[in-house]
């Protein structure tokens, strides 16, 4: 190695080198000097830590920048490089991956059982119809831990290739395999227009996002005209919506059985409020009638477990209802849920009470990973202190002017408490798979892109996926059909115009840089465009009538996909440098 490479060795015998962590030993530096060089011409920093000496790679880990979460409560490359010793890495792997598997399950018991309620309930106060609220307000409840796994991603631009991945990852996922499984469950004739409708905003989305790659940045006319391009999409459902309804009116008097797509949207309409909404009261309703004391209340209120539904249910169930205990435990204390179509509304007088002093806590402790919470106003008192003692005087208040009967007047209030918290706890929990994302990445040298489209996207589409499947089994293959394309519109659409909106006022940039992961994420991009392009083009020349073998074709075509995924991934696929 050249000695104009170094820039200085100190008289002491240590060498330093910006960039690189610390001062040296000069027998350490031609090691040293070659991973320096090395990261000088890195993407990423923090992957070369792999081909340090084991006893070096705390140190590096701690000293680079570039291996620091930006948010989030743990630090996952401190813990597998720092605490764990390097013949105990595969069990820090496994528990990495118990604890990423248990995130999606909060993601998914957060957003099924508190925040969707909720959403249904601020809905239903502000009387909006039920087509306005599912292309809103539901399709923002079934696609949280999407949308909030992008807005986390990309507020680091070394994780934007998460987001990216995630959101092109779970389009190729639900066009294919859950589409394909549908139709491979229940052959069905789909819906004309709204198939042709949603599938030519998707792919003009895909295009939107296929261009922001190609240049590189997201300016923010850009991301205002993906929000933009959403409003336009819920305006367009409503004047379609407004159309059928004329012509169901105009042709009810003659035969509506000719008219399959006109059956297809009724029942659509039949069936939405029965799926859009979680029957909280099943699981939850007490056990004993007549009149209750405010404690018998409290203690059935935190009861998770239906002990009549328990007798009932496999051992399966019954495993996963004690896995989930703990969060839903947890959710009941902290979440208010209303309920408009219980007499009581889910009015709990003590554990309401008890949310207004917990629930507001909640919030400051779990935004920005509870910056604001411990900040002290004046020197004097924390941010969180403070809450307590105005939600403590409040829940005071509430209690004592109203009964355990009749819920208040203002108890929809409650529905935009729970809103809020579910949707921070949804937004912490995704902080932590995004930075276990990138840690295991760290470790496997896997790109962010690859994580994105394979763990997160299935990930956070497993739940749409099964309530899918449960839907053309019970015999409404064409709702969740529907369902396919409405929410991935709503998840690209917001996903990276939100992401990418708040990033520029956050930082008061004019642009976000996005850097793709190569071959790989025009790959991604090309199998969704061609996804998008044959089921355009195949749906059609069917007349509608979704068989077996498209079905089939679809899964072959994502089995196809990943087999490219990994061969470019690996370098197997590559292209030829000039």
């Amino acid at each position: 190695m050249s000695s104009s490479f170094f820039p200085w060795v100190l008289e002491t015998g240590f060498f330093c080198s910006p960039g690189c962590p610390g001062i040296l030993p000069v027998h350490q530096i031609q090691t040293w000097g070659l991973v320096c060089l090395c990261l000088l011409h890195a993407g990423s920093k923090c992957r070369a830590v792999c081909g340090l000496n084991t006893s070096d790679r705390c140190d590096f880990v701690r000293r680079n920048p570039d291996c620091r979460s930006e948010g989030g409560y743990l630090d996952y490359l401190k813990g597998v490089f720092c605490y764990f010793p390097p013949n105990l890495l595969p069990l820090a792997i496994t528990l990495y991956v118990f604890w990423l598997l248990y995130l999606f399950l909060i993601l998914g018991v957060t957003a099924a059982k508190f925040f969707c309620p909720n959403l249904s309930a601020i809905s239903t106060s502000l009387k909006l119809s039920h087509n306005v609220a599912g292309v809103t307000f539901l399709a923002f409840g079934n696609g949280a831990p999407d949308i909030f796994s992008a807005l986390v991603a990309f507020s680091d631009p070394r994780t934007a290739g998460l987001a990216i991945g995630a959101l092109f990852g779970a389009g190729v996922l639900v066009t294919t395999v859950v589409a394909g499984g549908i139709t491979i469950l229940h052959p069905f004739m789909a819906a004309s227009r709204p198939f042709l409708r949603d599938i030519a905003f998707y792919m003009v989305a895909v295009f939107l996002t296929f261009t922001a790659l190609y240049f590189g940045r997201i300016t923010l006319a850009w991301a205002l005209g993906y929000l933009g391009l959403y409003v336009f999409y819920v305006v367009t459902v409503i004047i379609c919506t407004w159309v059928y309804q004329r012509q169901r009116s105009r042709s009810l008097v003659h035969s509506i059985s000719e008219t399959p797509e006109l059956l297809s949207d009724s029942e659509e309409d039949q069936m939405s409020s029965n799926t859009n909404s979680y029957d909280y009261g099943d699981e939850y309703r007490p056990l004993l009638l007549g009149q209750e004391t405010t404690v018998q209340i409290l203690i059935q209120a935190l009861n998770p477990v239906d002990y009549r539904k328990w007798r009932t249910q496999s051992i399966s169930w019954r495993l996963l209802k004690v896995v989930k205990l703990p969060v839903e435990f947890l959710l009941l204390l902290t979440v208010p849920v209303v309920d408009p179509d219980k007499d009581d509304r889910n009015w709990k007088r003590p554990l309401n009470c008890l949310q207004l002093v917990i629930s507001p806590l909640v919030l400051v402790l779990t935004l920005q990973s509870g910056v604001y919470g411990i900040y002290e106003i004046g020197g004097l008192l924390p941010v969180w202190a403070v809450v307590v003692i105005v939600g403590t005087a409040l829940a005071s208040v509430t209690f004592f002017a109203t009964s355990n009967s009749e819920p208040p007047r203002l108890h929809w209030l409650f529905a935009f408490l729970g809103f809020l918290t579910s949707a921070l706890w949804i937004n912490a929990a995704a902080t932590e798979v995004v930075n276990i994302l990138r840690s295991l990445g760290v470790v496997f040298h896997l790109s962010n892109t690859v994580l994105g489209l394979t763990l997160l996207a299935w990930g956070n589409s497993i739940g749409d996926a099964f309530s899918d499947f449960t839907l053309a089994r019970q015999g409404y293959p064409r709702m969740a059909f529907s369902a396919c394309f409405g929410g991935i519109i709503f998840n690209i659409l917001v996903g990276v115009g939100l992401g990418c909106l708040l990033q520029i006022v956050r930082n008061h940039a004019a642009e976000v840089k996005l850097e793709p992961d190569g071959l790989l994420v025009w790959v991604l991009a090309s199998a969704l465009g061609l996804s998008l392009v044959f089921s355009l083009v195949s749906v059609p020349l069917q007349c509608f009538r979704l068989s077996k073998a498209y079905g089939l074709c679809l899964l072959l075509f994502y089995g196809c996909f990943l087999v490219m995924v990994l061969l470019t991934e690996f370098g197997v696929i590559h292209l030829k440098k000039v």
